[in-house]
């Protein structure tokens, strides 16, 4: 249900909001699933002053009595639920008969999912089921050979470029194609250009782990292949933009003909490429970094093709290893489970079969997801939440000191155009084109891959979905889109401790009603707020604004740039920005919604703690999260997202009603002075 509102709340919308009135149908209300009202008090560790470390005062005890499973990165609230979910899928994909009808989902989805467990049968295959690929890119000798290699769909080959179907950022009706730098087998440049020792070290690891894979294809020449390819790939790094300036979206946005992309580097073989792809009759692209495309193209002309044809053969045994022989999968495993992120030990066959039937043919599974775990109330109390927090953010829009009246309005309409997707889809993906074949591992993620192209490919030239999502219902996850202006929140997110319907409203605002705020922000943060009420990436704002605006982001940025997560290594506040405006702005407009929520009554006294102490305790058990050190490297270098204690700590200190709660004071290391503290939604 979707109000258009302004500062005021309809009707319609306070009758909604009954639902979540203080004690409405709580006499025969069953219990929450976190007793005994929905917030782990067992968490804490209350002899930390909340105003020294709340993110320690709100889960203390967790973090020093938990630890993370070997299967696993983190483990936190995320993680919990996603384990749980998993475990709800692979209860769905087992029940499925062995005998389905051939062509059915049923038989689609069981079959792929049994295909990918029999570890045996993929052993007895060996490099078989690969060779074809294997000796295609044996066989380049031009240029052209390479691109026509790095076109194909069925390869899936990671390549210094790559070309991606996507929506337009300027005509949200219509498809277009966008070229994009890629290629590193590391996770970002850093990793390659930094010379401190933890660095260097990675990569020599990584040098070591390219040769091990390579010679168990068989390769001679495994040590100076690898040598060659961190080469090929430093070269790649040196060209890349850094991860916080690929995120700026008027600077990724460079319109070009078919025509003017060729003259991008002349020579280049782009109709070799988009040939191959499918994509040759395209007649405009976006190029998003201009000047690295353009370099990594002309490397792609200037190394010998030989250095290619090794480069292309590691990563494509990479991208198939949990499909190929054992050896190949461990080592993979080694390098980038162990290696890069700390993971002891990889997870079970089972769990990855899981996540990989959800890649290939998730939506099927999902529909069978929410009809078991996903009831319909839960969708009505999600869209009075989303209304609540639209409201909310509507009329401290309206109260803004530093917007001008011309800037407020297109912001107003742009929030009340929002369109929330809550659950799941309401036309559920067709999968009857994919054919999935008993038995044959390889060959299932292969026609996957090649049928999700397809599915693009052939809507290329047609309006946009819509109705179409980005995740499916069993993620654990919400995102914002901008450029449909859609706020998006999966079934499975919706459980405790996000949400639970029987839970105290505190608890449910302080969780999902901050992350509803936080998507909700995106559409105001620094990159979102460059697209309008249809999603139109422009200048909407006055310049006035835009510099108050700057002034305000800023001094958030240079507040995360001074948060060290390891020696050595602190957040990059340009590069988490987004999210931390996000979760600053969506703290606040849900605490003001949960206070719309009371309608004038106050809160009771649970346990000995307030409404506004229970709220933001819920937020930061939320985030609760143990993560390996590795881990924490890799996500600070090229995540957009802070490390959870910061996700806590780093917004609190902005928000005066968390100061009030708490009784935080001048002294406690988390306060600021009024005049500090970062306000912009």
């Amino acid at each position: 249900m979707l109000f258009r509102i302004g500062i005021g709340v309809s009707a319609a919308l306070a009758a909604l909001l009954c639902m979540y009135a203080p004690g409405a149908g709580a006499d025969n209300a069953p219990p929450a699933q976190i007793a005994p009202w929905g917030l782990d008090l067992t968490a804490r560790d209350t002899s930390v002053t909340p105003g020294d470390d709340f993110y320690r005062y709100a889960d203390g005890h967790w973090l020093a009595t938990q630890q993370i499973p070997p299967d696993q990165r983190a483990w936190g609230s995320f993680e919990i639920i996603e384990e749980r979910a998993q475990h709800q899928v692979r209860d769905i994909i087992e029940a499925l008969p062995a005998d389905a009808p051939r062509g059915s989902v049923a038989q689609k989805v069981g079959d792929y999912y049994r295909a990918f467990l029999d570890s045996d049968a993929i052993e007895r295959a060996g490099l078989g089921a690969a060779r074809p690929g294997l000796d295609a890119i044996a066989a380049a000798r031009t240029a052209a050979d390479l691109a026509r290699l790095m076109g194909r769909p069925d390869l899936g080959l990671r390549a210094p470029l790559r070309v991606v179907m996507t929506l337009d950022q300027k005509n949200p009706d219509r498809y277009i194609v966008a070229v994009t730098q890629s290629g590193l087998g590391m996770p970002d440049r850093d990793y390659y250009l930094k010379d401190d020792a933890v660095y260097a070290g990675l990569r020599e690891k990584y040098r070591a782990h390219i040769a091990r894979l390579l010679a168990l294809a068989g390769d001679r020449n495994a040590a100076e292949e690898a040598q060659s390819i961190l080469e090929l790939e430093t070269s790649i790094a040196r060209l890349h933009w850094p991860v916080a300036k690929r995120r700026e979206r008027d600077l990724t946005y460079n319109l070009r003909s078919h025509a003017e992309l060729g003259q991008l580097t002349p020579g280049f073989p782009w109709d070799a490429w988009l040939g191959a792809d499918g994509l040759d009759r395209q007649q405009q692209f976006v190029v998003r970094e201009l000047d690295a495309v353009q370099g990594l193209e002309q490397l792609m002309l200037t190394r010998p093709v030989e250095r290619w044809r090794s480069y292309l053969r590691y990563h494509y045994l990479v991208q198939t290893s949990d499909v190929l022989p054992r050896a190949f999968d461990a080592e993979t495993f080694d390098f980038y489970g162990r290696t890069l992120n700390g993971q002891q030990q990889q997870q079970d066959r089972w769990k990855r079969a899981v996540d990989s039937v959800d890649r290939a043919l998730g939506e099927a599974v999902g529909e069978l997801y929410v009809q078991r775990y996903f009831p319909p109330a839960s969708k009505e109390k999600m869209l009075a939440l989303v209304e609540n927090l639209r409201a909310t953010y509507a009329e401290r829009i309206g109260k803004l000191t530093w917007m001008t009246p011309a800037t407020k309005k297109v912001a107003l309409e742009k929030l009340a155009a929002f369109h929330p997707k809550i659950g799941y889809p309401d036309k559920w993906r067709d999968y009857s084109a994919l054919n999935i074949v008993r038995g044959d591992a390889f060959g299932d993620v292969t026609r996957a891959y090649v049928f999700e192209w397809q599915r693009q490919l052939k809507r290329m030239g047609d309006p946009t979905d819509r109705g179409e999502w980005g995740m499916t219902p069993q993620t654990i996850n919400a995102y914002y889109n901008p450029t449909f202006n859609e706020v998006v929140f999966p079934a499975a997110i919706l459980q405790p401790p996000f949400f639970d319907p029987n839970a105290d409203d505190a608890v449910n605002y302080g969780g999902i009603g901050g992350v509803i705020g936080h998507e909700m922000g995106h559409g105001f943060d620094d990159q979102g707020s460059k697209s309008d009420a249809r999603g139109v990436l422009h200048t909407w704002w006055q310049p006035e604004d835009t510099q108050a605006f700057k002034g305000r982001v800023d001094r958030l940025a240079a507040q995360y740039d001074g948060y060290t997560v390891l020696p050595g290594l602190n957040i990059n506040g340009r590069l988490t920005l987004g999210e931390n405006i996000g979760d600053l702005g969506g703290l606040s407009v849900a605490y003001e919604a949960y206070h719309r929520s009371l309608q004038g009554k106050p809160a009771p006294m649970l346990d000995g703690l307030s409404g506004d102490q229970r709220y933001f305790l819920s937020w930061a058990q939320v985030w609760r999260t143990l993560t390996r050190d590795e881990q924490l490297r890799t996500q600070v270098t090229s995540n957009p997202h802070s490390p959870p204690q910061f996700r806590v700590n780093g917004v609190v200190r902005n928000v005066d009603a968390w100061y009030e709660a708490f009784d935080v004071k001048p002294g406690d290391k988390l306060y600021l002075p009024s005049e500090e503290r970062v306000h912009i939604w």
